[in-house]
């Protein structure tokens, strides 16, 4: 399995013969409106042109339809034939958008070969939550490839750490910026992710969402002290914004 992380949550996974691109955010710098009151969003420059981050494709998947997941720009640059999964409630506003094959993840689905099982998450917690809307997550299987769960825009919650202890996964992929309104948290922050890394002897974290958007206060090198100090720095992977990871 390959792992790119192009910017933000935006991924490009490559495993079983297959290339899936998940929550693309493809504009440049600047072009979304600031969320923590610092700076326009993103923050950083896309690495690659927007066709080198589709290349390949053959499957999409939006986790839901936050701006900083799914963006003006990705919207004018998706092929709208691509198979796409998302969130239960989501299939309406991305059918009105073109796209022909949308399919939200209900519990568990096969297709192209890749089984995407859909996990519970908290884009926040109190009347936070009830702001920001519910966000998918998933595991992900293929054969003779790691197993993923991708925890997707979600605190540390139970229903987290019961997905972990379920599936022991090979491979976590955690939202870690640390990005907060009003003060509380709405996705890991590094604190978190050391809990995750605790709750997971056996896996690699690859922690991303970090360093792109001006609410996130988590940078690389804060997770990267947090988890030397905790001991469990050798399984933690923070990928550089463009970086290919290879986890086998």
């Amino acid at each position: 399995m390959n792992l790119t992380l192009i910017r933000n949550a935006t991924l490009r996974l490559e495993l079983a013969g297959q290339t899936v691109l998940i929550d693309p955010m493809l504009g440049e710098r600047h072009t979304l409106p600031s969320f923590g009151g610092l700076e326009a969003n993103p923050t950083v420059p896309l690495p690659v042109p927007p066709d080198a981050a589709l290349h390949g494709v053959t499957l999409l998947v939006v986790s839901h339809l936050h701006p900083d997941h799914l963006d003006a720009a990705a919207l004018a640059a998706l092929p709208r034939d691509l198979p796409l999964l998302c969130q239960p409630g989501d299939e309406a506003t991305l059918r009105g958008h073109g796209f022909q094959h949308v399919t939200p993840l209900q519990d568990s689905l096969t297709i192209q070969g890749l089984t995407f099982t859909r996990t519970v998450g908290e884009h926040g917690s109190g009347e936070i939550l009830s702001r920001m809307g519910h966000a998918m997550g998933f595991t992900l299987r293929a054969p003779r490839e790691p197993s993923l769960y991708w925890a997707g825009d979600t605190v540390l919650i139970p229903a987290v750490r019961e997905t972990i202890a379920r599936e022991q996964p090979d491979v976590i992929v955690t939202h870690s910026g640390g990005a907060a309104l009003g003060g509380t948290l709405i996705i890991m922050d590094a604190a978190q992710t050391v809990d995750v890394l605790r709750a997971a002897p056996d896996a690699t974290v690859v922690a991303v969402h970090l360093e792109s958007l001006d609410h996130c206060a988590t940078t690389r090198a804060d997770l990267r002290h947090a988890a030397q100090e905790a001991g469990v720095a050798a399984r933690l992977l923070v990928p550089q914004d463009g970086e290919t990871l290879t986890l086998a």
